[in-house]
């Protein structure tokens, strides 16, 4: 008896199988027969959609209901997702306090520029999106003790881009405060001058500092806080000349894109360039402040403005923010 039948008595004996019996797509040289890693026999799972999203920097999958309990922040890795302006309005001001400014006030088409699509129809197109007239929502409120006149900007609209509309709801935001004689509190979000207006936009830079250059000689505080992103003419006007420049973690701030200044300069760009960490260890903003924290921060900030005395526990966050 050769090796080779010695062998043969050890393999396991086949039985036939009925070829009826195998499922359809796995029959050989079908192609399908071997199932991906995760899949299963067929059988698929009914999962609902809108339950989970998936961090954008740790990957991590999230519980809708738990993302938004938590302002839109990763739980994990804290993350800043983002948020609509209203969201962001509600996380802020005390309950049923806040009074909207120039609701209705909408863009008109100054240039009557017709392109692949005409700047109307764009407009009308994020109004039905967002449910807002423009890119930024207006008015006073309350906030703790504090009664202050607050603009809060929204990405979704047009990329935040200030147009004429923007422009003039944030200098009578500024105007109003100054009247009132009360605190200025803006939330940027941008990619900067709406384009399809053209030198309009462009003139809200001057039109906004000049404001808050008033607003300023009344001697009353104003508070910039820049989340991600916010820059160009937005950046370049009045997002930076606050009293007080607080942003959130890991928001882009400046004026020209990383690429368009490597392409210009052909130099090397260092780690974390233009980002919110980058910019506080320069000294170009005063603090940094996650999103679930930014209510009781700018209350403690506040205090300090007005009063020269900041709360206790305010002051302890406000120097951990900065350190």
């Amino acid at each position: 008896m050769s090796d080779l039948d010695d062998f043969s008595k050890t393999l396991p004996k086949l039985e036939t199988v009925d070829a009826e019996a195998i499922p359809v797509g796995l029959e050989p040289g079908s192609g399908s027969a071997k199932l991906k890693f995760g899949e299963n026999s067929g059988r698929k799972k009914n999962i609902p959609k809108g339950l989970w999203t998936k961090c954008g920097k740790c990957s991590e999958l999230i519980f809708d209901k738990d993302l938004d309990e938590n302002l839109k922040t990763c739980t994990t890795c804290g993350y800043h997702f983002p948020i609509s302006a209203r969201a962001r309005l509600e996380s802020l001001v005390d309950g049923g306090s806040f009074k909207e400014m120039d609701a209705g006030m909408a863009s008109v088409d100054v240039l009557k520029f017709t392109g692949v699509a005409s700047y109307p129809s764009k407009l009308e197109r994020y109004q039905e999106k967002t449910g807002e007239s423009d890119a930024v929502i207006t008015g006073v409120c309350q906030m703790g003790p504090h009664k202050i006149a607050l603009g809060i900007m929204d990405f979704s609209f047009l990329g935040g881009s200030m147009g004429s509309v923007v422009g003039e709801k944030l200098t009578r935001l500024i105007e109003a405060g100054t009247k009132s004689k009360i605190p200025v509190v803006i939330i940027s979000t941008s990619g900067g001058a709406r384009m399809y207006e053209g030198m309009f936009s462009l003139m809200q830079m001057a039109k906004t500092c000049g404001a808050l250059a008033y607003h300023a000689e009344a001697k009353l505080p104003y508070i910039s806080v820049l989340t991600h992103p916010t820059t160009a003419g937005v950046m370049a006007s009045y997002a930076s000349v606050g009293d007080l420049i607080i942003a959130e973690p890991g928001a882009m701030i400046g004026f020209a894109g990383p690429r368009v200044i490597k392409d210009t300069t052909q130099a090397e760009l260092p780690p974390g360039f233009q980002t919110a960490e980058f910019l506080l260890d320069r000294g170009m903003i005063d603090a940094i402040v996650p999103r679930n924290e930014m209510r009781d921060s700018l209350v403690g900030y506040l205090d300090f403005l007005t009063t020269g005395k900041a709360k206790p526990k305010a002051r302890r966050a406000a120097k951990k923010k900065a350190s």
